[in-house]
């Protein structure tokens, strides 16, 4: 295979959205904290949405990217809390997955912590192969060739080969 070809994960984003600031908005950080090691960013809101009680500037999820080997490592253990299966409408037409964990207690190696209860977290995975970053640079920015995309069907591919995932292709529960 082309070594130009060859895909990759650029980066997992772990996310828990709580919807407001306060006792939540903690518990959230120091879950994300304790399960992957790295230091959680809050992110807040942009528009002001009075029915759903949000205003401008306000922390209302927090966040945590994880790049290179660590990713990797975390994404398995993501993948097993889904018992290795995923189905095939949790990817994009670009390659890139995205999918939920209903209970973070549902991860092995990660006990319960009464102090913190029961919060669910969403993944999202980014994969990318070699020569992606033309589109990322500042000087002679560049489109990526469409050759060069990465389809559903390769990043399926590449998730079930280096994962051992059964990707399902029927309905969802």
């Amino acid at each position: 295979m082309n070594i130009m070809q060859q895909i990759k994960i650029e980066k997992i984003t772990i996310n828990i959205g709580v919807g407001e600031a306060g006792d939540k908005l903690t518990k959230a950080v120091s879950l994300l904290s304790n399960l992957t090691g790295a230091k959680p960013v809050q992110t807040i809101t942009m528009k002001r949405i009075p029915s759903w009680g949000l205003r401008p500037k306000l922390p209302i999820g927090v966040k945590v990217t994880l790049r290179g080997k660590k990713a990797e490592e975390m994404l398995s253990r993501l993948f097993k809390a889904l018992d290795n299966e995923i189905n095939i409408k949790k990817f994009d037409l670009r390659g890139n997955l995205a999918f939920g964990i209903k209970e973070y207690l549902d991860i092995p190696g990660v006990e319960y912590d009464p102090g913190i209860g029961v919060i669910g977290l969403e993944v999202a995975v980014t994969l990318e192969r070699p020569g992606y970053r033309i589109k990322k640079r500042k000087l002679n920015k560049s489109k990526i060739g469409i050759k060069h995309l990465i389809a559903k069907e390769d990043a399926k591919n590449f998730i079930a080969k280096n994962f051992n995932i059964k990707v399902i292709e029927g309905e969802e529960e």
